[in-house]
């Protein structure tokens, strides 16, 4: 330290030093902006050599399909699985009166036994055989056992209705189908599901019946489990 220094305040003297350092030392900072214009450089080139690739990748994409024309949206086939339509209870009663009534084998169910026992709007509805399997009861009621079809009573009379069922039923038979869906709806007063209740608990070939799960009608319909047709001559093992 020269004898100039010595008269300088601590602060003075460290500046002086810096200021030493910047002059013997002049390309340091140069050096530092050198390398950041590199790096910026570097990723500026970058970003350009990725736009490049991508503008290739369209280009060639675009010649990969020269030719090719859009598919006609009529031409694509459907993969929906196809909803099941409920048939109208009063038209099969009417198609019923007009062939003649295939089911006078059954003839026998009582109107009157079924209006005796009434149910209400919002019971639940239950009935099984003493010999059907527990398991197979409980998916009935679960909804787990897929229906063939269902028919909807609203509108219908007494009458119309009691037909509908049992057409439904002998419909069921014909195909060597085991469960159908009836929707008898749940009025204030009940009737449709009253008469439904009572003749199907007197029909031969219902195992059991209970009311559809929320999402398949609720009390407002029954899954019906009906018994096979192993006798039907369409179904004959060969």
């Amino acid at each position: 330290m020269s004898n100039s220094d010595s008269f300088l305040s601590k602060e003075q003297q460290s500046l002086l030093k810096q200021f030493r350092k910047q002059i013997q030392h002049p390309h340091t900072n140069s050096a530092q902006d050198t390398s950041i214009k590199k790096e910026t450089s570097i990723t500026t080139s970058s970003q350009e050599e990725n736009k490049t690739q991508e503008e290739d990748a369209t280009a060639l994409f675009k010649q990969a399909v020269q030719g090719v024309k859009k598919l006609d949206p009529a031409n694509i086939a459907s993969i929906a699985k196809p909803k099941t339509k409920k048939i109208n209870a009063q038209i099969l009663a009417k198609r019923v009166a007009a062939e003649g009534d295939a089911t006078q084998d059954h003839a026998e169910l009582s109107d009157t036994q079924a209006a005796l026992n009434p149910v209400g709007s919002q019971q639940t509805l239950s009935y099984r055989i003493a010999t059907l399997q527990h398991r197979i009861f409980e998916d009935l009621k679960m909804g787990k056992i897929r229906w063939f079809e269902a028919v909807d009573l609203h509108g219908c009379t007494v009458e119309e209705a009691r037909q509908a069922v049992l057409q439904i039923v002998q419909m069921a038979k014909d195909e060597n189908q085991n469960v159908v869906k009836i929707v008898h709806g749940k009025g204030p007063e009940a009737i449709l599901k009253t008469y439904v209740n009572g003749w199907l608990r007197q029909h031969r070939d219902v195992l059991a019946f209970v009311s559809a799960p929320e999402n398949q009608g609720g009390t407002g319909a029954v899954l019906v489990l009906l018994k096979r047709a192993e006798k039907n001559p369409k179904y004959q093992q060969q």
